[in-house]
Protein backbone atom coordinates (compact mmCIF):
# COMPACT_ATOMS: atom_id res chain seq x y z
CA UNK A 1 0.00 0.00 0.00
CA UNK A 2 1.36 4.05 -1.14
CA UNK A 3 2.14 5.36 2.10
CA UNK A 4 1.85 9.18 2.52
CA UNK A 5 4.18 11.12 4.66
CA UNK A 6 5.29 14.89 4.67
CA UNK A 7 8.18 14.02 2.34
CA UNK A 8 5.34 13.65 -0.54
CA UNK A 9 4.59 17.08 0.17
CA UNK A 10 5.20 18.77 -3.74
CA UNK A 11 7.02 22.30 -3.37
CA UNK A 12 3.79 24.91 -2.24
CA UNK A 13 6.48 28.20 -2.96
CA UNK A 14 3.96 30.62 -4.80
CA UNK A 15 1.29 29.63 -3.01
CA UNK A 16 -1.02 31.12 -0.67
CA UNK A 17 -2.79 28.59 2.14
CA UNK A 18 -5.42 29.61 5.06
CA UNK A 19 -5.73 27.45 7.72
CA UNK A 20 -8.37 28.18 10.31
CA UNK A 21 -7.42 27.41 14.09
CA UNK A 22 -4.30 27.39 12.97
CA UNK A 23 -3.15 28.17 16.83
CA UNK A 24 -3.14 24.75 18.21
CA UNK A 25 -3.62 21.39 17.36
CA UNK A 26 -4.06 20.11 13.92
CA UNK A 27 -4.35 22.90 12.20
CA UNK A 28 -0.93 24.25 13.66
CA UNK A 29 0.81 21.02 12.89
CA UNK A 30 -0.60 21.36 9.22
CA UNK A 31 -0.15 24.79 9.29
CA UNK A 32 3.83 24.98 9.98
CA UNK A 33 4.51 21.79 7.51
CA UNK A 34 2.84 24.08 4.67
CA UNK A 35 5.19 27.04 5.82
CA UNK A 36 8.57 24.68 5.66
CA UNK A 37 7.72 23.87 2.28
CA UNK A 38 7.60 27.65 1.32
CA UNK A 39 3.93 28.30 0.92
CA UNK A 40 3.15 31.83 2.63
CA UNK A 41 0.23 30.68 5.43
CA UNK A 42 -2.33 32.75 6.75
CA UNK A 43 -3.46 31.69 10.55
CA UNK A 44 -7.10 32.53 10.73
CA UNK A 45 -7.57 32.04 14.35
CA UNK A 46 -9.59 33.94 17.26
CA UNK A 47 -7.07 34.64 19.87
CA UNK A 48 -4.29 36.99 18.05
CA UNK A 49 -1.82 36.36 20.79
CA UNK A 50 -2.11 32.48 20.66
CA UNK A 51 -1.53 33.00 16.51
CA UNK A 52 1.63 34.76 17.15
CA UNK A 53 3.09 32.57 19.34
CA UNK A 54 2.26 29.70 17.07
CA UNK A 55 3.54 32.06 14.32
CA UNK A 56 6.88 32.71 16.17
CA UNK A 57 7.27 28.79 16.13
CA UNK A 58 7.19 28.11 12.43
CA UNK A 59 9.59 28.96 9.36
CA UNK A 60 8.99 30.97 6.30
CA UNK A 61 6.30 33.24 5.44
CA UNK A 62 3.13 33.09 8.12
CA UNK A 63 1.03 35.73 8.53
CA UNK A 64 -1.99 36.19 11.95
CA UNK A 65 -5.33 37.35 11.09
CA UNK A 66 -8.11 37.24 13.46
CA UNK A 67 -10.89 35.01 12.41
CA UNK A 68 -13.88 34.15 15.11
CA UNK A 69 -16.35 31.53 13.15
CA UNK A 70 -18.87 32.27 15.52
CA UNK A 71 -18.98 35.60 14.97
CA UNK A 72 -20.38 35.97 10.95
CA UNK A 73 -19.31 39.47 10.87
CA UNK A 74 -15.86 38.50 12.29
CA UNK A 75 -15.92 36.03 9.32
CA UNK A 76 -16.80 39.19 6.40
CA UNK A 77 -14.08 41.12 7.90
CA UNK A 78 -11.61 38.38 7.41
CA UNK A 79 -12.78 37.85 3.90
CA UNK A 80 -12.65 41.30 2.69
CA UNK A 81 -9.67 42.00 4.09
CA UNK A 82 -8.38 39.63 2.10
CA UNK A 83 -8.19 40.10 -1.14
CA UNK A 84 -5.15 38.34 -2.74
CA UNK A 85 -5.68 35.21 -4.30
CA UNK A 86 -5.87 31.80 -2.32
CA UNK A 87 -4.68 28.85 -3.33
CA UNK A 88 -5.61 26.31 -0.56
CA UNK A 89 -8.48 26.57 1.96
CA UNK A 90 -8.27 24.43 5.03
CA UNK A 91 -11.47 24.54 7.32
CA UNK A 92 -10.19 23.45 10.20
CA UNK A 93 -11.37 24.82 13.49
CA UNK A 94 -13.55 23.41 15.44
CA UNK A 95 -15.20 23.32 18.81
CA UNK A 96 -16.09 20.04 20.37
CA UNK A 97 -19.01 19.25 23.08
CA UNK A 98 -18.99 22.42 25.04
CA UNK A 99 -22.17 23.06 26.95
CA UNK A 100 -25.00 24.87 25.43
CA UNK A 101 -23.85 27.98 23.96
CA UNK A 102 -24.89 30.48 21.28
CA UNK A 103 -22.92 32.22 18.12
CA UNK A 104 -22.97 36.47 18.10
CA UNK A 105 -25.57 35.16 15.70
CA UNK A 106 -27.53 32.80 17.92
CA UNK A 107 -26.57 29.39 16.36
CA UNK A 108 -25.82 26.70 18.53
CA UNK A 109 -22.11 27.61 18.96
CA UNK A 110 -20.80 24.01 17.45
CA UNK A 111 -23.10 24.07 14.23
CA UNK A 112 -22.81 27.52 13.90
CA UNK A 113 -18.58 27.32 14.13
CA UNK A 114 -18.08 23.60 12.90
CA UNK A 115 -19.80 24.28 9.64
CA UNK A 116 -21.71 27.89 9.42
CA UNK A 117 -18.72 29.62 9.64
CA UNK A 118 -16.83 27.55 7.49
CA UNK A 119 -19.52 27.56 4.88
CA UNK A 120 -19.64 31.45 5.45
CA UNK A 121 -15.76 31.61 4.87
CA UNK A 122 -15.56 29.59 1.94
CA UNK A 123 -18.39 31.18 -0.10
CA UNK A 124 -16.94 35.04 0.42
CA UNK A 125 -13.40 33.45 -0.85
CA UNK A 126 -14.66 31.02 -3.62
CA UNK A 127 -14.04 33.60 -5.91
CA UNK A 128 -10.21 33.43 -5.57
CA UNK A 129 -9.55 30.37 -4.48
CA UNK A 130 -7.46 28.82 -7.34
CA UNK A 131 -7.12 24.86 -6.47
CA UNK A 132 -8.61 23.59 -3.40
CA UNK A 133 -11.03 23.70 -0.30
CA UNK A 134 -10.20 21.58 2.59
CA UNK A 135 -12.70 20.84 5.27
CA UNK A 136 -11.99 18.77 8.25
CA UNK A 137 -14.44 16.43 9.62
CA UNK A 138 -14.42 13.44 11.89
CA UNK A 139 -15.24 9.81 12.55
CA UNK A 140 -18.21 11.15 15.00
CA UNK A 141 -20.17 12.03 11.67
CA UNK A 142 -21.22 8.54 11.61
CA UNK A 143 -23.34 9.23 15.15
CA UNK A 144 -24.73 11.98 13.22
CA UNK A 145 -28.09 13.01 12.05
CA UNK A 146 -29.18 16.64 10.55
CA UNK A 147 -32.56 18.02 12.21
CA UNK A 148 -33.75 20.46 9.28
CA UNK A 149 -36.56 20.92 11.87
CA UNK A 150 -34.37 22.25 14.95
CA UNK A 151 -30.54 22.50 13.41
CA UNK A 152 -29.64 24.53 16.17
CA UNK A 153 -31.34 23.18 18.85
CA UNK A 154 -33.96 25.82 20.14
CA UNK A 155 -36.74 23.29 20.87
CA UNK A 156 -35.35 19.83 22.26
CA UNK A 157 -33.01 19.47 24.84
CA UNK A 158 -29.17 19.93 23.91
CA UNK A 159 -26.75 16.88 23.75
CA UNK A 160 -23.42 17.95 23.38
CA UNK A 161 -22.35 14.65 21.38
CA UNK A 162 -25.10 14.68 18.60
CA UNK A 163 -24.92 18.54 18.35
CA UNK A 164 -21.07 17.87 17.35
CA UNK A 165 -21.57 14.79 15.43
CA UNK A 166 -24.09 16.84 13.70
CA UNK A 167 -21.80 19.31 13.01
CA UNK A 168 -19.20 17.02 11.57
CA UNK A 169 -22.03 15.33 9.59
CA UNK A 170 -22.62 18.78 7.89
CA UNK A 171 -18.94 19.10 7.24
CA UNK A 172 -18.96 16.21 5.29
CA UNK A 173 -22.73 17.20 3.00
CA UNK A 174 -21.22 20.65 2.75
CA UNK A 175 -18.15 19.83 0.63
CA UNK A 176 -20.57 16.94 -1.24
CA UNK A 177 -22.32 20.14 -2.37
CA UNK A 178 -19.95 22.10 -2.41
CA UNK A 179 -17.97 19.70 -5.05
CA UNK A 180 -21.43 18.92 -7.52
CA UNK A 181 -21.91 23.01 -7.20
CA UNK A 182 -17.56 23.80 -8.24
CA UNK A 183 -18.67 21.00 -10.97
CA UNK A 184 -21.60 22.11 -12.51
CA UNK A 185 -20.26 25.84 -12.83
CA UNK A 186 -17.33 24.95 -14.60
CA UNK A 187 -14.56 25.89 -12.04
CA UNK A 188 -11.03 23.94 -11.59
CA UNK A 189 -11.38 24.14 -7.51
CA UNK A 190 -12.30 21.03 -5.96
CA UNK A 191 -13.65 20.60 -2.23
CA UNK A 192 -11.84 17.38 -0.09
CA UNK A 193 -12.73 16.49 3.21
CA UNK A 194 -10.31 14.70 5.70
CA UNK A 195 -10.47 13.56 9.64
CA UNK A 196 -8.00 13.17 11.82
CA UNK A 197 -8.73 9.63 13.50
CA UNK A 198 -8.08 10.08 17.14
CA UNK A 199 -5.31 12.78 17.82
CA UNK A 200 -3.89 13.77 21.32
CA UNK A 201 -5.33 17.44 20.75
CA UNK A 202 -6.55 20.34 23.07
CA UNK A 203 -10.10 19.01 21.78
CA UNK A 204 -10.05 16.24 23.22
CA UNK A 205 -9.76 17.80 27.15
CA UNK A 206 -12.17 19.88 29.32
CA UNK A 207 -10.68 22.58 30.92
CA UNK A 208 -10.40 22.36 34.38
CA UNK A 209 -10.61 18.03 34.50
CA UNK A 210 -8.94 16.44 37.03
CA UNK A 211 -9.30 13.46 39.70
CA UNK A 212 -8.52 9.39 38.55
CA UNK A 213 -11.59 9.54 35.73
CA UNK A 214 -9.34 11.85 33.72
CA UNK A 215 -6.13 10.25 34.27
CA UNK A 216 -7.74 7.14 33.55
CA UNK A 217 -9.22 8.85 30.04
CA UNK A 218 -5.42 10.46 29.72
CA UNK A 219 -3.71 6.93 30.02
CA UNK A 220 -6.49 5.07 27.33
CA UNK A 221 -6.45 8.00 24.76
CA UNK A 222 -2.47 8.40 24.71
CA UNK A 223 -2.45 4.30 23.86
CA UNK A 224 -4.74 4.72 20.94
CA UNK A 225 -4.16 8.48 19.48
CA UNK A 226 -1.46 9.26 17.28
CA UNK A 227 0.20 13.01 17.81
CA UNK A 228 -1.24 16.66 16.21
CA UNK A 229 1.61 16.10 13.24
CA UNK A 230 0.15 12.77 12.41
CA UNK A 231 -3.17 13.61 12.66
CA UNK A 232 -2.21 16.84 10.17
CA UNK A 233 -1.00 14.17 7.63
CA UNK A 234 -4.69 13.35 6.70
CA UNK A 235 -5.33 16.90 5.97
CA UNK A 236 -2.29 17.47 3.87
CA UNK A 237 -3.04 14.46 1.58
CA UNK A 238 -6.68 16.06 1.26
CA UNK A 239 -5.01 19.47 0.81
CA UNK A 240 -2.34 18.10 -1.79
CA UNK A 241 -2.55 14.83 -3.16
CA UNK A 242 -4.02 14.11 -6.86
CA UNK A 243 -7.21 13.18 -5.79
CA UNK A 244 -10.56 13.45 -6.84
CA UNK A 245 -13.23 16.21 -5.70
CA UNK A 246 -15.33 14.78 -2.88
CA UNK A 247 -12.33 12.86 -1.87
CA UNK A 248 -12.58 12.24 2.16
CA UNK A 249 -9.51 11.24 3.89
CA UNK A 250 -8.17 9.89 7.09
CA UNK A 251 -6.18 7.40 8.77
CA UNK A 252 -5.46 3.82 7.19
CA UNK A 253 -5.07 1.82 10.61
CA UNK A 254 -7.57 0.50 13.28
CA UNK A 255 -10.64 1.75 13.16
CA UNK A 256 -9.42 4.57 11.32
CA UNK A 257 -7.99 6.19 14.50
CA UNK A 258 -4.07 6.26 13.42
CA UNK A 259 -1.74 5.82 10.24
CA UNK A 260 -0.71 7.10 7.38
CA UNK A 261 -3.49 8.39 5.21
CA UNK A 262 -5.48 7.24 2.81
CA UNK A 263 -9.17 7.63 0.99
CA UNK A 264 -11.62 6.35 3.49
CA UNK A 265 -15.80 6.06 3.34
CA UNK A 266 -18.34 7.72 5.33
CA UNK A 267 -21.94 7.24 6.57
CA UNK A 268 -24.82 6.47 4.53
CA UNK A 269 -26.44 9.74 5.90
CA UNK A 270 -23.08 11.60 4.50
CA UNK A 271 -23.91 10.54 0.97
CA UNK A 272 -27.60 11.57 1.15
CA UNK A 273 -27.42 14.28 -1.97
CA UNK A 274 -30.53 15.42 -1.43
CA UNK A 275 -30.28 15.94 2.47
CA UNK A 276 -26.84 17.90 1.53
CA UNK A 277 -28.79 20.20 -0.48
CA UNK A 278 -31.62 21.08 1.87
CA UNK A 279 -28.36 22.02 3.80
CA UNK A 280 -26.88 24.41 1.66
CA UNK A 281 -30.32 25.96 0.99
CA UNK A 282 -30.61 26.47 4.97
CA UNK A 283 -27.04 27.35 5.31
CA UNK A 284 -27.31 29.87 2.71
CA UNK A 285 -30.20 31.26 4.45
CA UNK A 286 -29.02 31.24 7.77
CA UNK A 287 -25.56 33.30 7.54
CA UNK A 288 -27.11 35.42 4.09
CA UNK A 289 -23.87 33.99 2.33
CA UNK A 290 -24.77 32.14 -1.18
CA UNK A 291 -22.57 30.48 -3.60
CA UNK A 292 -20.60 33.01 -6.14
CA UNK A 293 -21.77 31.32 -9.07
CA UNK A 294 -21.51 34.44 -11.10
CA UNK A 295 -18.33 35.32 -9.98
CA UNK A 296 -16.95 32.06 -10.89
CA UNK A 297 -18.45 32.42 -13.84
CA UNK A 298 -16.66 35.34 -14.72
CA UNK A 299 -13.35 35.11 -12.96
Amino acid sequence: MTTFSVSDLPPMAGRTVVVTGASSGIGRAAARVLAAMDARVVLAVRNLGKGREAAAAMTGRVEVRRLDLADLSSVRAFAEDLPEPVDVLINNAGVMIPPLTRTADGFELQFGTNHLGHFALTNLLLPRIRERVVTVSSSAHKLGSIDFGDLNWERKPYRPMPAYAQSKLANLLFTSELQRRLAHAGSPVIATAAHPGIAATNLLWSDGQSGMLHRVQQAVVSLVAQSDDDGALPTLYAAVAGIPGDSYAGPSGLLEGRGAPKLVGRSARARDAEAARRLWEASEELTGVAFPRQSLQSA
